[in-house]
């Protein structure tokens, strides 16, 4: 530890002792905290030791455990977080570190060698044994030189406790830490990297991804990071599970979902095609219970499953808006009713598409079905808009089917009024999933967090193998820090993206076979993080026309350079088994169908070669049958010290709840940028945000998991008219959004974010 010059400790001398970590007692000297405070602010401007000691000299006292006190002085710093002195945000962060290494290592400098931490670890059965058996001592050695430990205090406070909380490897029932920040980025890119053949490309392959990662270039999802390295090998973020109409599809899908929600996904399930309550069952004998003793079921295997200290199991389940059951599956979050008519540990997510929304508008009539009277109205749902409407009206006419006539508006209303009320009824516009999709087969549904948009195919049976029709979807993801990345280098950035998540759909375990379809589609999704800064730092807001034409030059560049790698892999590992099942493989782009709305919002013209790319496309296929989704960033932005995905701040300072506390993280460069940052209830209204979306979504081949946003205050009478829910709802599908997530509503009562919630903001499917 470097000497500082004469310095006043605020820190009494006293008579007090320290339980040193091996037991012995040692006389309490203020001389060595004194020191351990300068170093820690040493280089960083707007703090001093004194504030910190002044705070902590009361909270010592004898026979303390030296442990305590190094938690003394981080949660100290800590507590000085503020907007106005939020450097303290990098001395806690120093603290902790400090901290960190003392407790894995036994010391705060003098880190062992790679090879020593592979092989403890994996001797301990914590590191998976397949890295010894991929590396060499000397190929270890070399990446061992790669290595930055200096960037463990590029973390902020929130940040480096998020990743002791959840992602670094521990003993969950004692707490012990087993590695480093450095050594889980490295770890994980020999991990994904193992299966490249030769071993100097290999090399210059990690360390270029471990830059990457450990500048906090690249954001990776819970799965992952938390994965990758041990023997468990599933890292898949997001689970589509399709159901279909009989109890053996049902009981089935409720044991996939069990497997899934245990290796740490995220659950979407589709409950349409189930038909609804009092229906005919073997012909009059009995009849239907409906589907909310089965969603009970799902909810309870959900929960039971979970796994605490990394993620809660979580679930959303989809319905079309003409659903049987739709009145009663509206009201299942509320807080009214019983536990009988309820199921509120579930999210749910209703299936919209034109003919609703044009039958709302014109104050019309909709009429609600059983799906399995007609299988082929359920069939055209979303995927054929025109085929969709004319069985609809044939069916409307029909005298031998039940059928429920309620006004659009009405039931519209009571959801929105349930949106607001909860902030968990999600919209997904079925028809927009289909059209501005990259894939021929049908989109039938969507995951926990509203951002993946794949096929799927009702689960038979949980053995159910390639031999069946069988198909439940995943989605490994990650996301680009557009706050940390510059345009000329997305290009390499993508190329590494690409390159990694693909090495995990051929390395990760399925623990149903009826998942390993992903190894025909190999979807991935890729998003992006920080969106916030960087519009700031560009002097725009989220509701400045400008903005518009910023995002679609950022999203061009991305998108681009996303397809072009994918590309290139194929050339060099093949395409996707079935390519021919995208659109990508008759040529059709993101920007051949996204919704055309859109082009009021963007004077710039496209600036990349889309016709060289399409032609390289068409000549050598794409290893990948999407690329890009949008997921909320929540827990990875306090990692990445970034603003939540394409999300405003709710303010300069937020402070965020895990189980370990609370973490305050500060907008970046919060000094400079002070009053450009457009806040989440700042806002005039939601349309500047939507036409964000919008834009993001031209290029997107999944989905966005876009939200809303409202502030009670302004409104006269404290309340919100549903009419303005509404309207929000509408213009989204207007300007081509695909899903929406949350319903945000500021009722001035908290400011605390809850990353322990059971939803993606806790980690379930963000990255």
């Amino acid at each position: 530890m470097r000497l500082y010059g004469l310095r006043l400790s605020l820190i009494p001398n006293t008579s007090m002792n320290v339980i040193k970590r091996d037991g012995r007692a040692e006389e309490f000297n203020n001389d060595k905290i004194h020191d351990v405070l300068f170093w820690a602010i040493d280089g960083i401007k707007g703090v001093t030791v004194s504030d910190i000691e002044i705070k902590v000299a009361p909270q010592f006292y004898d026979k303390i455990t030296s442990h305590d006190v190094h938690k003394i002085l981080v949660q100290g710093a800590a507590d000085m977080i503020t907007e106005r002195t939020p450097n303290y945000q990098y001395v806690a962060g120093n603290l902790l570190n400090f901290y960190l290494r003392k407790e894995v290592f036994g010391a705060s400098d003098n880190m062992p060698t790679l090879f020593d931490v592979i092989t403890t670890n994996v001797e301990a059965g914590v590191y998976d044994e397949i890295i010894l058996k991929n590396y060499t001592k000397s190929e270890i050695k070399k990446l061992d030189n790669t290595i930055k430990h200096k960037r463990d205090y590029d973390f902020p406070y929130a940040g480096l406790q998020q990743l002791i909380d959840k992602y670094l490897l521990k003993d969950r029932s004692t707490g012990q830490v087993y590695e480093t920040p450095q050594y889980m980025y490295m770890l994980i890119c020999m991990t994904l990297l193992a299966e490249e053949t030769d071993n100097n490309r290999r090399r210059g392959l990690i360390k270029d991804l471990y830059n990457d990662l450990s500048t906090f270039k690249i954001s990776l999802p819970t799965p992952i990071m938390c994965g990758v390295r041990t023997p468990s090998r599933q890292y898949s973020s997001c689970t589509l599970i399709d159901v279909g109409d009989n109890l053996p599809s049902i009981f089935h899908s409720n044991t996939a979902v069990g497997y899934y929600t245990a290796n740490r996904a995220g659950i979407g399930l589709n409950f349409g095609e189930i038909r609804g309550v009092s229906s005919k069952i073997r012909n009059g004998e009995v009849v239907h219970t409906g589907v909310i003793p089965f969603l009970k079921m799902f909810e309870s295997t959900t929960k039971c499953c979970t796994q605490n200290g990394v993620r809660g199991g979580s679930s959303t389940s989809h319905f079309p808006f003409w659903h049987r059951e739709i009145e009663d599956i509206l009201v299942l979050k509320n807080n009214r009713g019983t536990d009988d008519n309820r199921v509120r540990k579930m999210d749910y997510s209703i299936q919209f598409c034109r003919l609703f929304y044009r039958r709302f508008v014109e104050d019309g009539n909709i009429t609600l079905f059983s799906p399995h009277e007609v299988t082929d109205l359920y069939d055209a749902f979303g995927h054929d808009n025109d085929k969709f409407e004319e069985l609809y009206e044939q069916y409307e006419k029909s005298r031998t089917i039940w059928k429920k006539k309620i006004k659009a508006r009405t039931l519209f209303n009571q959801f929105c009024k349930e949106r607001i009320e909860t902030g968990r009824m999600y919209v997904m516009n079925v028809d927009h999933c289909n059209d501005h999709s990259s894939f021929t087969d049908k989109v039938k549904m969507s995951n926990l967090c509203q951002e993946i948009t794949l096929p799927t195919t009702p689960l038979s049976h949980i053995d159910d193998g390639d031999d069946t029709d069988s198909e439940i979807a995943l989605c490994v993801l990650s996301a680009i820090n557009v706050g940390a990345v510059k345009l000329n280098e997305l290009k390499d950035v993508c190329e590494n993206i690409v390159r990694s998540l693909d090495s995990v759909i051929e390395y990760q375990y399925y623990p149903v076979q009826a998942s390993r379809k992903m190894l025909k589609r190999r979807s991935i999704g890729v998003g992006i993080t920080n969106l916030a800064y960087y519009l700031a730092k560009n002097g725009v807001s989220y509701g400045d026309p400008e903005a518009c034409n910023l995002v679609d030059e950022l999203m061009e560049h991305i998108q681009y350079n996303m397809i072009r790698a994918s590309v290139q892999l194929s050339k060099e590992k093949g395409s996707c088994e079935w390519f021919d099942r995208t659109k990508y493989s008759k040529g059709i782009l993101p920007i051949d169908t996204y919704c055309k709305s859109v082009d009021k919002l963007v004077t710039r013209k496209l600036k990349l070669n889309w016709e060289k790319l399409r032609r390289d496309i068409l000549k050598h296929g794409m290893r990948n049958s999407t690329l890009t989704a949008l997921m909320p960033c929540e827990s990875s932005s306090l990692v990445t010290n970034s603003t939540n995905g394409i999300e405003p701040p709710r303010g300069l300072l937020s402070v965020k709840k895990s189980k370990q506390g609370l973490l305050p993280q500060v907008v970046p460069d919060i000094h400079n940028l002070r009053n450009k940052y457009t806040l989440a209830y700042e806002m005039a209204d939601n349309n500047g945000y939507t036409n964000i979306a919008a834009v993001i979504q031209k290029y997107v081949d999944q989905a966005i998991s876009a939200n809303h946003y409202y502030n009670f205050a302004k409104y006269e009478s404290g309340n919100l008219p549903m009419s303005e829910v509404a309207r929000d709802i509408l213009y989204s599908y207007k300007m081509g959004i695909k899903t929406l997530y949350y319903a945000n509503t500021d009722d001035g009562k908290t400011d605390v974010i809850d990353l322990e919630d059971g939803a993606c903001a806790g980690g379930a499917c963000s990255i």
